[in-house]
């Protein structure tokens, strides 16, 4: 059986890289952190990340080829600690989200170890354009 593709289909032209973002996205589907994606308004939303235990000098957060991308790396303190029960998750993770043209990151917020980005989208203007036809 053979895998279809988007370019398997002949009136989608220039989805290639469709195509791969949603292969890269598929692959990262890791559950930690959790977090939650909400429509704020009609062009805004916001990705809450839960992230206890992290400072916002822990955490980086780039664009990257139409990919929000939010990393967590906890610093050790150096102190040496003896943990009779260690239970609290103190490791690295990296989330990644992809982002449609005309998505733009907003700030980013945190409070009571909620990680809070915003995002807004910006509608392009309808654009019609009109191809003559030359005689041959």
């Amino acid at each position: 059986m053979s895998k279809l593709t988007l370019g398997s289909y002949p009136h989608m032209l220039g989805f290639e890289q469709l195509e791969r973002l949603l292969e890269r996205t598929a692959k990262s589907s890791e559950g930690y952190p959790p977090f939650n994606i909400e429509q704020t308004s009609d062009f805004s939303y916001r990705i809450t990340l839960a992230v206890a235990g992290f400072s916002e000098e822990d955490l980086a957060i780039t664009v990257e080829d139409r990919q929000l991308v939010i990393r967590g790396r906890q610093r050790e303190d150096g102190a040496q600690r003896i943990f009779l029960h260690r239970g609290i998750a103190a490791r690295q993770f990296q989330r990644s989200f992809v982002l449609a043209d005309g998505v733009e990151v907003g700030e980013a917020v945190m409070e009571n170890g909620l990680l809070h980005v915003d995002l807004t989208l910006s509608r392009p203007e309808t654009v019609v354009q009109t191809i003559q036809i030359k005689k041959g």
